[in-house]
This record gives structure tokens, C-alpha cells and sequence, in this order.
């Protein structure tokens, strides 16, 4: 038998990277107040970080899936040893410095939610290489790499161009979800882009108020050749989805609350999985939306279950077309 830690060669459809992973630490409290000792409810652990997390979800839908990351002492290690309970074949990259953990903290008088998120270890250049190595390897089968979350300390800017490069020798489309330096630093092939108002009004370097401006940004990435495909992901809202020839909207699915910690990777994964099993762009944007409502129906940043990803995308309406500005 083979455990999560050794994927078998040949199998994995999707690698996803994640070069900042965290130990997600999920709890409760009545109220916060500063400067108080605050008595916390019981605790949830998660392995997470945005590769981490699509993969999870990913793994979760059925498909095969190998998850390579750096991670360094014994944070790193509860992360490795929770992902291996969660059956995700991983290739974990040994680093010197300590994985990072990230807390979310609900506040149940009020319903709101704390997040606090540390920057991470500092990768050497040899612990960086590695990685690349590792992805390199995860490529051999791969028909798709997911590269989602922020860089860590240490890591060059152009980081991400070098794994679209990768990509694109090894013959597998890339899927990019990450914001700041390693967004804009990308100049050619990626895939899709998936990115906030805020990610992609950074990239632009403009006001995006409109859903006309999103929509222009987002033509501007493609006709530029930074992307094939960009995805706005707008929340409640929906999506806007563009390519070369068009653009449509995709409207949200209505759910009674929740949190939505790990949303956006949810999205992203169930949409690699819908193109790997080939469906259309659309459909496969449908199947996204479900998932990232579906996470509002988890504890923490658990899993989505995949009853509940179906049933939502048979609740998912066709999208819209939208002109062109």
C-alpha cells in the first residue's frame, strides 16, 4: 500500500503548489475585547494554504491530485500528518524554517469573523529551486497545475512567471490564484487567472468600479497574453468570466450565511476539476460557484462534501453574455 505521501507515478491529474502553506487554527469566542484574556471554545486544526486547499477539494470531487509544498518544523510537520489523514498524495519540499500557522477566530455574539494571517517562513534559494524541482517531477502526469496562495518571505517576485514556464515546457495549463508581486510579475502562460476586484485592480494599476471596468481589465490581461482566461470572482455577487471572444456573468448561488474562509479555493479546485473531466469552460465555472458555496456549510476551513457541491450546481443558473466596453 502506498501512502498519501507517495503518489504513484502516472497518476495525478492536477499538482497544485503551494509555496506559503499554514497550519489553518480555527476557534470560537463569545466576545473579543482588547487586552483581555479571551476563554476559546474548542479548536479546530486544518492543513491549508491555497494549493493545500484545493487539492483537499479536489481530492474530494474524486479527482487524482498531488500537492507539493515547502514545510519545516513541527508546524510543518501536524500540517503534513493532517493532509496525509485527509488522503491527499503530497510532495512536501523539507525547509529549515518553522510552516506558518493562520487564525480565525468567530465571534459568536455577533456572528462576525477575525482572521489573522501571518507572512510565513523565509525560503532559501535552494529551498525555492527544490520546489520547482518537486513541481517539475508532479508535471510528468499532470494535465493541470494549480499555483494559488501568496509567496513567502524570500521568494522572488517573478517566482510565479518561472512556474508558467514549467507549465509550458512540460505541456500542462496553468491555474493561478495568488495577489501582489506574484501577480504582477506574470507576463505569459498562464491559463486562467482567477482574481479579486481588488487583485485584478492591482494588476491594471486603475479604478475598477464598474462591472464594464472589470470587464475591460480583464480583456486587457487576455488580448496582452497574460492570460487565456481571466475569472473576477465578486463574492455574493457571482463571477465575470473572460476570454479572447467573449465574457459572461455567472451569478452567485443565495446562501443563508456562513464563513467563507477557503471559498476562492474552492472554486478553483472544482473548476480544474470540471476541466479535467471536459466539460466546458462554463460548466466548469458552475461547478465552481457550487463549491465555493458549499464551503459556507463547513466548520472552520474543513472540506466542502461532495453531495453538497452537486446538489448546489444543479441549483446553478447558465450564465449571462455580456457586450464588450
Amino acid at each position: 500500500m502506498r501512502t498519501p505521501a507517495e503518489p504513484a507515478p502516472g497518476q495525478a491529474q492536477i499538482a497544485t503548489l503551494t509555496m506559503n502553506p499554514a497550519l489553518d487554527i480555527t476557534t470560537s469566542v463569545d466576545l473579543v475585547r482588547p487586552t483581555e484574556k479571551l476563554r476559546c471554545q474548542t479548536t479546530r486544526y486544518d492543513p491549508g494554504g491555497g494549493g493545500i486547499n484545493v487539492a483537499r477539494v479536489a481530492r474530494v470531487l474524486g479527482a487524482s491530485v498531488v500537492a507539493v509544498f515547502p514545510a519545516g518544523g513541527p508546524t510543518g510537520d501536524l500540517l503534513v500528518s493532517l493532509l496525509g489523514d485527509a488522503g491527499v498524495p503530497f510532495r512536501k519540499v523539507p525547509i529549515a524554517a518553522s510552516t506558518r500557522e493562520s487564525l480565525t477566530v468567530n465571534e459568536t455574539s455577533s456572528g462576525q469573523q477575525y482572521r489573522f494571517v501571518l507572512p510565513g517562513p523565509r525560503l532559501t534559494v535552494r529551498e525555492q529551486a527544490h520546489c520547482l524541482e518537486q513541481l517539475r517531477a508532479a508535471t510528468e502526469s499532470a494535465e493541470f497545475v494549480v499555483a494559488s496562495g501568496s509567496l513567502p518571505p524570500g521568494v522572488t517576485a517573478d517566482f510565479y512567471q518561472r512556474v508558467a514556464d514549467i507549465c509550458r515546457h512540460r505541456g500542462a495549463r496553468l491555474i493561478l490564484d495568488t495577489s501582489g508581486g506574484g501577480l504582477q510579475h506574470v507576463s505569459s502562460g498562464v491559463f486562467l487567472l482567477k482574481a479579486s476586484v481588488r487583485e485584478l485592480r492591482e494588476c491594471v494599476g486603475r479604478s475598477l468600479a464598474t462591472e464594464a471596468d472589470q470587464i475591460a481589465a480583464a480583456h486587457q490581461l487576455v488580448d496582452s497574453g497574460r492570460a487565456h482566461v481571466v475569472l473576477v470572482s465578486l463574492g455574493s455577487h457571482g463571477a465575470l468570466l473572460t476570454t479572447r471572444r467573449a465574457s459572461q456573468r455567472f451569478s452567485a448561488i443565495p446562501m443563508a450565511g456562513g464563513s467563507g474562509v477557503g471559498a476562492g479555493d474552492a472554486m478553483v479546485a472544482a473548476i480544474t476539476v470540471g476541466l479535467g473531466r471536459g466539460w466546458p469552460l462554463s460548466k466548469s465555472v458552475r461547478l465552481g460557484i457550487a463549491a465555493g458555496a458549499a464551503m459556507l456549510m463547513t466548520p472552520g476551513t474543513a472540506a466542502c462534501e461532495r453531495a453538497d457541491v452537486e446538489r448546489l450546481f444543479a441549483r446553478s443558473a447558465e450564465p449571462c453574455d455580456v457586450p464588450r466596453p
